[in-house]
């Protein structure tokens, strides 16, 4: 790898009710494979959710002078509305498992955060983790336990801001001429591969990939890996190999 790639910033944003530990489970290994410097931000607090982090896309570009950018879920969202908006601060889009295009409507990731803020504001989150747990693997039930309780009071508005918002238009992604990743996950319905493959289909320099929900159930890194090295492919061109 060259300097350039040792010497990027890259920011990544979690999904809604998630936060930045999970972050840094997805892609702390591969990003330290290239040296580049990963950065995730705290969420903001509820209702400023998403103003919030576009805010600190905009102060960390303004100290680091431009950014490779990126995330899981609505967090990818945010970053590619961000990059649409900074064509010239932004370097990259290292995203993993768009959940909709333009409005979000009945896209499945906007209708399953839509019934877990009803489900917290009338269950509270321990009802909540009680019935989400009937039907979800063991990995999730413990990943969600730990960023919803440390969300508190702020989980609810924060599930309701990331349901309604919306994200950048397949015409508006075209615009986006930086290299850019995209992992999707065969066998998430809430993230369904064919958002993930329509992003790197419009995206000029966009590259797909596809990882196992297996295989992200045991091990976490396959989905950062996987939209990491889409994002090299773009970079460097067929000759990123494998990381």
């Amino acid at each position: 790898m060259t300097s350039a790639i040792r010497n990027l910033p890259v920011v990544l944003l979690p999904g809604t009710g998630s936060d930045e530990t999970f972050v840094q489970s997805v892609f702390t290994g591969p990003l330290a494979l290239v040296g580049a410097r990963l950065i995730a931000p705290p969420p903001p607090p509820g209702a400023v959710l998403a103003e919030g982090y576009l805010e600190e896309l905009d102060r960390l570009a303004r100290v680091h002078g431009s950014l490779v950018v990126g995330g899981v879920s609505f967090g990818a969202h945010l970053a590619a509305e961000w990059a649409v908006a900074n064509p010239r601060r932004c370097e990259g889009l290292v995203c993993a498992l768009p959940a909709w295009n333009g409005e979000p409507g009945s896209a499945p990731a906007a209708v399953a955060a839509r019934a877990s803020a009803d489900l917290v504001a009338a269950q509270g989150v321990d009802g909540a983790l009680a019935a989400v747990a009937a039907g979800s693997p063991a990995w999730l039930v413990d990943e969600l336990s730990r960023a919803w309780r440390r969300h508190g009071d702020d989980l609810v508005p924060g599930l309701r801001v990331a349901a309604g918002r919306r994200a950048p238009s397949l015409t508006e992604l075209a615009t986006v001429a930086v290299p850019a990743g995209v992992a999707g996950c065969a066998g998430d319905l809430v993230h369904p591969v064919a958002v993930a493959r329509e992003w790197a289909l419009v995206l000029p320099r966009g590259e797909l990939g596809v990882v196992e929900l297996a295989d992200f159930g045991r091990d976490r890194e396959v989905l950062g890996r996987a939209s990491l090295v889409g994002f090299l492919k773009g970079w460097f061109g067929s000759a990123a190999g494998t990381v």
